[in-house]
């Protein structure tokens, strides 16, 4: 839509136009009156400025892996940031599920490092959010700004799994029981009620189809936060308003809940769930990161 302009007398007076702000003023024909405006080229004349380009490291959470981002990746690229999309430890093509909370944290921290990347927004979804707590503990001095969406902001000494509510963490427990190798697998059922609940089936099952079993422990080791709540990074929290991971369970949830958690922060809402938008919606997803990572 264009900009409203003022309407213009049917008589002629010749000084008019210099009652205006300069932002209206159109050439003056030689008879005294108003040529026609041409919008279009005033709206380009005075559009806002491009884009602020940007560094995105991108951590994916449970239940993915690096291509999670792929889709959101080639969108940001396309917009000319430069983005990055670590693998972390006992995900992806790394067959070993028996890892730790610092060993998924040291892949993060070893790829940023190794790259010597700096001033970057770095991105936590879900339990990524918890890593990206850790992370940036130990590599503070190369951060321009955090950005958790949809994702755990823990408390000094919690786990993940302290912050679930008790009839989901029973049901984690018990299928980690379940396991043979410490890890827990969602059932399709599950997976689609609370992760992918506003695709279509077909969509739901294709997704489901890059599932693979989690590594259970990270997920309920108690980590030390207090150095992450010394941090003066700026911060911001993506929040999806129909994502159904917490199913409104009362003292539970992305916002406020977690996101109360970070002081001062800027919040970005969408209308999308906890990872469907990933896949059918990234260049929507890949907009909301950028209003969230931004200055």
């Amino acid at each position: 839509m264009y900009p409203y302009y003022p309407q213009v007398p049917q008589f002629p007076y010749p000084n008019y136009h210099l009652m205006l702000p300069s932002f209206y003023n159109s050439p003056y024909p030689a008879n005294g009156w108003f040529g026609q405006y041409d919008a279009r080229e005033t709206f380009e004349s005075h559009r806002l400025p491009p884009e602020q380009k940007l560094t995105f490291v991108l951590v994916h959470g449970s239940w993915a892996d690096a291509h999670f981002w792929d889709g959101i990746a080639a969108e940001l690229r396309k917009r000319g940031h430069t983005v990055y999309t670590p693998e972390y430890a006992g995900h992806g093509k790394d067959p070993n599920k028996a890892v730790t909370h610092d060993m998924i944290t040291k892949s993060v921290v070893d790829y940023v490092t190794r790259l010597n990347l700096h001033e970057i927004i770095l991105v936590g979804h879900s339990f990524g959010g918890s890593v990206i707590q850790k992370v940036a503990e130990q590599i503070p001095d190369r951060l321009k700004r955090l950005v958790f969406w949809d994702a755990f902001v823990l408390k000094d000494g919690e786990s993940v799994a302290d912050e679930l509510p008790p009839q989901t963490r029973q049901g984690f427990e018990q299928l980690r029981g379940a396991s043979h190798d410490d890890t827990i697998m969602l059932p399709f059922s599950l997976f689609r009620a609370l992760f992918v609940n506003t695709a279509t089936l077909e969509q739901a099952k294709w997704i489901y189809a890059g599932v693979a079993p989690e590594p259970a422990k990270p997920l309920f080791e108690k980590l030390d936060l207090k150095a992450f709540y010394a941090l003066p990074t700026p911060k911001s929290y993506l929040f999806f308003y129909q994502d159904n991971v917490f199913t409104g369970a009362e003292g539970f949830g992305w916002y406020p809940h977690m996101a109360s958690r970070l002081g001062m922060f800027r919040l970005i809402v969408g209308d999308g769930d906890h990872m469907t938008d990933a896949f059918v919606r990234p260049s929507m997803v890949a907009q909301k990161l950028y209003e969230a990572g931004r200055d």
